[in-house]
């Protein structure tokens, strides 16, 4: 299986303050990778220097043909705007040239329907919203989907089935998964590997059987972790 992407070396710093430094690992095509970590870890700012949004020193190189979708951790937009969800999607659709089809078809992916697409984006839920956010990243048929734990003020049962949709569309859209998550029981259950981002740079790549272990986990957070892994087949 050939990469989707290639990271070597790579450093981000703020200042004087190294956030990311020397960082190497590699996505293989169509595979789900989880980033795991404390908080400034630096597991945003590693997503942004993914797409260019960052300064950045080393190489980031993405497979020629690579389009990709982003989640954010959160969305700077006024909640309280005259925009309902097919408003919100319809412009990111004109930008992108893409017919009205692109817009049912994104919106059906993650089963927002009709209904609440077109209330205001103020009036959704939480998990109603950031699965509009999911549909709007779904625009323009991304090959690779960069999710980044959006599910502050969901609750479990929302949490839940958002990546729950996400682990669907991973598989029957082929795309090249990479989200950050603190859920290690659902990193374990969707990531086929684990990147874990430290204090202090360090890192460490691999699968969940090897990464997610009390040894490790302690390392990494500085902290021990309880945490019951589940057998899974190859992971």
């Amino acid at each position: 299986m050939s990469n989707r992407l290639e990271v070597v070396s790579l450093g981000v710093s703020f200042g004087a303050t190294a956030v990311l430094r020397d960082l190497s690992f590699a996505v293989r095509e169509g595979s789900a990778v989880a980033v795991i970590g404390p908080n400034g870890s630096g597991k945003t700012v590693l997503f942004k220097a993914l797409i260019d949004a960052l300064p950045h020193t080393g190489t980031v190189r993405w497979a020629p043909g690579t389009r990709i979708g982003y989640v954010p951790q959160r969305l700077d937009l006024e909640r309280d705007l005259p925009l309902s969800g097919t408003d919100f999607l319809r412009a990111k659709a004109a930008l992108l040239h893409a017919p009205e089809a692109e817009v049912e078809r994104a919106s059906g992916l993650v089963m927002l329907g009709r209904e609440v697409e077109a209330r205001p984006i103020g009036s959704l839920s939480g998990g109603q919203f950031q699965r509009l956010l999911l549909a709007f990243a779904l625009l323009g048929r991304p090959n690779v989907l960069l999710f980044d734990e959006p599910t502050a003020g969901i609750d479990e049962p929302g949490e839940e089935l958002l990546y729950a949709t996400v682990e669907r569309l991973q598989k029957e859209e082929h795309l090249t998964l990479i989200f950050i998550s603190h859920e290690l029981s659902l990193v374990y259950r969707m990531a086929g590997e684990v990147l874990c981002l430290g204090r202090r740079g360090v890192s460490c790549f691999g699968p969940p059987r090897h990464i997610l272990t009390p040894e490790t986990l302690e390392q990494t957070y500085g902290i021990p972790v309880d945490h019951y892994l589940h057998e899974v087949h190859g992971r």
